[in-house]
């Protein structure tokens, strides 16, 4: 792609030192050099952020690299790993601590820039986007590594250069071009703990030719699964309390009730038939703990091709094309799924272990619930993914002036299969739990003896047996009992995105102070989405959590312009001063129209400091998910209801005695009282798309300043303000959060759109889902510095990255007088992120320390007095309620590598990422995670190796 040139020297050499503040010094410090050197026949780049080809590699709009060096220091094997531990990274959706996850998108791997979600950041390969998912979601495990040139991160708004999506930034992975020869490369490492080992093989070869150029990379990756029990933080539902609420009382042995108290089977037991063989169940003697049967990262294995080529067909005229296949396979187990003979699915609504059953102790109908805790819920998800673009690239003159222009198209298709084993088939079980009897085999056999049903259509149960209480035979560990009561499932996504587009750029005229520069272009894209749940799952038939298809398409016709205008060059005060403009028109299939406008500044007051500043239009399209998604349901997790008499924050609240009595009770699974604020609940809630749905709009604002100082040679100091504004958000209610603007805040309309039960006075109807409403505002400071320094012992480099986030607020609802419910320092939007990394070399020996830090973090109090260091915190947010909160400290981890050059071009690495063994805080809010523990963070001290061979 770049020609040996000088311009083309200092832009390699800036991608290399990592970071946009380091494109913007190196060019400062060899802007007069170039100036001479450079010929008319310079090479027209594409610059991350701009449409319009140019010798500059500098634009108005912050952006950061990182390089292939970069991904060499640190010992990740994933493009997400990287991009995940950036300073402007959020917290990661759908992370590897949250096996209760489900839908096509489980064990895929996305980027969230700023936090404001994964579906309001954009990804590109090579400023092309990737494939979604019906939820609009772009899976970067598709994308082998070892491919990875560099990765360009826009951090502003850019939906008028690229579309929808683009509100938080966008990713743009650059891959390796012109590459001669033979590369592989060999990584393996595992934690301190024997476990979560993984593995890399990659190969790279390619040849180039004086007409074109044609390169391969290949990647094998697997990765060990890791257990929840093998953790402390994650070991147990709230670790460090010896309490009940880490357990489960629908656990691994089966219980009945009976006369008003619910009994289990003696172990060990006999038949665990007779009134003799139980005891009544306590938390001492019949529950169990979940979290051992919990994967905390789920086994995952991937395998990737991709093949770029480029061909010059004429000197002016050259053809791209890129080609990328992939497969992936992710699983992911939770515990046994806690049957309750009380919970209603399709159209079954509560059941009994009958009375004739021959398995039933006491001669009537009893209520029963029993956890497959021999069967654990294991759920594998198979993707594979072709992508391929291909394009006509050209330039021509016309009067002295250039022209640049492509046209060109971007297939790509996904497919995924989803298949389950753990969950009760219920018209099965309540098959298995009827009338049953011994026949004249001596064996158990469903029916009566009038009236026997044939073994091939049924199989008796004793769900008070198995798991050491009672026998084997015709318990959960009875091969025949198990084929009967748990299915197979199977569920299917397809997602296919086309594009087809045309370019042209070049100058329009040359003004006093440098060419007047445009890009026009149009674009045609079709989306097309399809994921349908396992038949019995959309009919209710299954423990699964029922789930209708997902499918629909849309289509949309985009075209937009981009002008940079130069204003002054070569002055006193304005070395430089240009203005670039752009706008884009959407026409969607689906919503109608959309104009997005962007206006950036450039000003250079003298060589060594750059102003720049931007402000920008955005928007993000519903997605086929959002608008023709089939609904849900879902066991929620941390459920908190504020009137609960013992841990809620309203109780006894005004409100809350309008709808429960002053010592209501929130219960949880197995419909007991919770023995903290938050817990899974016992019936599902419900979930839903919304055809009507019209698109996100935002603002973005940028304001920054990049300083190479003439005293101080290779330093390079970047400061960027940004702020977002998104209204009309597509809010994804939940289901603590409806609950809170009821009865914390006060919002009637919240109130409505839930039922409680009339005798337990637990909320049992509750639907939530998507809708426009409210607004999303955050505003921070991003800041750089990178410097590198030769001495006689070395050379050292140091690239310091930090966000600062000023404000997150956000609200759900069009109410002017609902609250604005902040974030910044709750949940998992963290104040400060910063990055540090340190590199020394020295011939053929190299040494890396990186440092990652996040801050403090508040989240409510649970249980015990030292979980509750602001026990009178309130605020006008919480209606001057006080609200009880706990403030965890801040975490740091530290990594490091050391490397060697071997005499046969080779490197070898070595290294530890979270050295220190750190661990972070408990945090019983569970933030992206399903365990009491930030889902971002490391989950112990990794080692590894890496070996590359050149030929």
């Amino acid at each position: 792609m770049y020609t040996n040139n000088k311009l083309s020297k200092a832009v390699r050499l800036a991608i290399a030192f990592g970071a946009a503040s380091v494109f913007a010094g190196s060019a400062i410090a060899q802007q007069d050099q170039l100036a001479e050197e450079a010929s008319a026949n310079v090479e027209r780049i594409n610059v991350t952020g701009s449409r319009i080809r140019s010798t500059d590699i500098e634009t108005s709009q912050p952006v950061f690299t990182i390089s292939r060096l970069d991904i060499a220091n640190q010992g990740f094997t994933s493009v997400i790993d990287i991009l995940q531990n950036m300073s402007t990274a959020g917290s990661p959706p759908i992370s590897r601590a949250q096996p209760l996850s489900a839908g096509e998108a489980a064990g895929g791997n996305y980027a969230n820039l700023r936090n404001l979600g994964t579906n309001r950041t954009l990804v590109l390969v090579n400023g092309k986007r990737l494939g979604i998912t019906t939820n609009g979601l772009q899976d970067l495990s598709a994308i082998p590594m070892s491919m990875v040139e560099r990765v360009d991160v826009l951090k502003d708004g850019a939906s008028t250069l690229y579309g929808s999506d683009a509100m938080a930034g966008v990713i743009n992975i650059i891959t390796r071009k012109d590459f001669e020869g033979l590369e592989l490369s060999f990584y393996g490492g595992e934690y301190d703990e024997g476990d979560g080992a993984k593995k890399n093989v990659s190969m790279v070869t390619g040849i180039a030719t004086n007409r074109g150029s044609i390169i391969l990379g290949a990647e094998w990756r697997d990765e060990k699964q890791v257990w929840a029990k093998d953790r402390s933080f994650s070991s147990q539902g709230f670790p460090g309390y010896d309490i009940n609420n880490n357990l489960t009382l629908v656990g691994a042995y089966g219980r009945f009730r009976y006369d008003d108290k619910w009994w289990l089977a003696k172990r060990p037991g006999e038949a665990a038939s007779f009134p003799d063989d139980f005891e009544e169940q306590t938390f001492a003697n019949g529950a169990s703990n979940p979290n051992d049967q919990m994967h905390l990262a789920g086994p995952l294995s991937a395998r990737s091709i991709y093949i770029s080529t480029n061909y010059n067909i004429k000197d002016d005229i050259r053809f791209t094309s890129d080609l990328g296949y992939s497969e992936r396979r992710a699983t992911r187990q939770v515990a046994g799924y806690p049957l309750q003979s009380t919970s209603s699915f399709g159209n079954v609504s509560g059941w009994f272990l009958d009375a004739d059953s021959y398995f039933n102790p006491v001669g009537e109908d009893v209520r029963f619930d029993r956890r497959g805790w021999e069967v654990p819920r294991v759920s594998t998800s198979d993707q594979n993914t072709l992508r391929f673009t291909a394009a006509l690239e050209g330039s021509f003159d016309i009067g002295h002036r250039y022209f640049d222009w492509d046209i060109g198209g971007v297939y790509s298709q996904s497919k995924i299969l989803q298949t389950g084993f753990g969950d009760y088939q219920i018209p099965n079980v309540v098959a298995a739990t009827g009338p049953s009897f011994l026949n004249a085999q001596g064996i158990v056999q469903c029916g009566t003896a009038d009236d026997p049903i044939p073994a091939s259509q049924c199989v008796p149960w004793n769900p008070l047996a198995g798991h050491g209480a009672g026998s084997v035979a015709n318990s959960l560990d009875d091969p025949a009992v198990r084929d009967f009561l748990f299915p197979t499932t199977h569920a299917r996504g397809e997602t296919t995105t086309k594009i087809y587009f045309a370019n042209i750029s070049g100058v329009l005229h040359t003004l006093p102070a440098g060419d007047l520069t445009f890009a026009v272009g149009g674009e045609y894209r079709k989306e097309d989405g399809l994921f349908v749940p396992d038949a019995m799952a959309q009919a209710g038939m299954t423990s699964t959590l029922a789930a209708g298809a997902t499918g629909g398409e849309y289509d949309l016709k985009e075209f937009y312009a981009e002008l940079n205008v130069p204003i002054l060059a070569d002055m006193d005060g304005a070395r430089e001063l240009s203005v670039s403009l752009a706008t884009r028109y959407s026409d969607y299939s689906t919503f109608g129209d959309t104009t997005n406008s962007k206006v950036g500044i450039k000003w250079r007051p003298v060589d060594s400091l750059l102003v720049r500043a931007t402000w920008s239009e955005g928007f993000r399209a519903p997605t086929i998910s959002n608008l023709y998604g089939g609904g849900s349901q879902s066991f929620v997790t941390g459920f908190i209801d504020p009137c609960d008499s013992v841990y809620g924050v309203a109780r006894g609240s005004n409100r809350c005695l309008q709808d429960v009595p002053a010592d209501f009770r929130q219960l949880q699974q197995g419909f007991v009282p919770t023995e903290g604020p938050s817990a899974q609940t016992p019936v599902p809630f419900n979930s839903g798309s919304n055809p009507l749905l019209q698109p996100e709009t935002s603002k973005t604002k940028t304001v920054g300043i990049v300083y190479s100082p003439e005293f101080l040679e290779n330093l390079n100091v970047i400061v960027d303000w940004w702020s977002i504004t998104i209204e009309d958000t597509m809010v994804t209610d939940s289901a603590n959060q409806i609950l809170d603007d009821c009865y914390v805040g006060l919002e009637e309309a919240r109130c409505a759109m839930f039922k409680r039960d009339p005798s337990t006075f637990i909320v049992t109807d509750l639907t939530f889902g998507l809708r426009n409403a409210g607004f999303t505002k955050t505003d921070g400071y991003d800041v750089g510095l990178n410097y590198r320094h030769e001495t006689s012992f070395g050379v050292f480099s140091t690239k310091w990255n930090t966000t600062y986030v000023n404000k997150y607020l956000s609200k759900s609802t069009n109410d002017p007088e609902a609250r604005l419910t902040p974030s910044v320092g709750y949940g998992s939007t963290f104040r400060v992120r910063s990055t540090l990394g340190i590199n020394w070399s020295l011939g053929d020996f190299s040494a890396n320390w990186n440092v990652r830090y996040f801050s403090s973090m508040k989240e409510r109090c649970t249980f015990t007095a030292d979980r509750c260091n602001i026990p009178d915190f309130s605020a006008d947010w919480t209606n001057n309620t006080v609200t009880p909160y706990h403030k965890n400290g801040s975490t740091t981890f530290h990594d490091i590598q050391f490397s060697y050059n071997v005499p046969w071009d080779g490197r070898i690495s070595v290294g530890a990422n979270n050295v220190f063994e750190k661990q972070g805080p408990i945090m019983f809010s569970r933030p992206n995670s399903n365990y009491s523990y930030y889902g971002g963070f490391d989950i112990g001290r990794f080692w590894y190796v890496r070996y590359e061979q050149r030929f």
